[in-house]
């Protein structure tokens, strides 16, 4: 496996939560949660557009590409939208190594599903005593963390 992936996906799980405690602290600055979050987007949709000028190497579809798309995969934003507003409304109450726990448990529960079953045009990796006793172990520490 390259390094560098594995890298960047640390440095994901560290920008994540990070995301947190700027975007709530967003939403304390302007007094406004929904409105901390459409920030937070419109600012990375800047960042994405700078992205997309300086490197995309893609076509771009057609509108008529883009309508036979099924609306289910544009999914991402709603999906999207609702972690930071969720984040933003709830880290201030309980805290946010207990929230970061409890999303790391869920995404855990999901992504063995989507793994176990191959869903989204994923390759299948089955449920075994290994990943099972790993899950197990994970949702025990989110316990222990969040019994604090």
């Amino acid at each position: 496996m390259n390094w560098i992936f594995l890298i960047f996906a640390f440095l994901i799980g560290i920008s994540n939560a990070v995301q947190s405690g700027v975007n709530t602290q967003l939403r304390e600055s302007i007094n406004n949660p929904i409105l901390a979050a459409m920030t937070s987007f419109f600012v990375g949709l800047m960042v994405l557009t700078i992205a997309f000028a300086c490197f995309n190497q893609n076509p771009v579809p057609s509108l008529a590409d883009l309508k036979q798309v099924s609306w289910m995969r544009f999914m991402g934003g709603v999906l999207g939208a609702f972690y930071v507003i969720t984040v933003i409304f709830i880290v201030r109450n309980i805290g946010p190594a207990n929230m970061m726990c409890l999303v790391i448990a869920g995404q855990m529960v999901t992504v063995m599903t989507i793994d176990h079953f191959g869903l989204q045009g994923f390759a299948v990796h089955h449920m075994n005593l290994p990943r099972i006793l790993g899950t197990i172990l994970l949702i025990g520490g989110v316990y222990l963390i969040l019994k604090n």
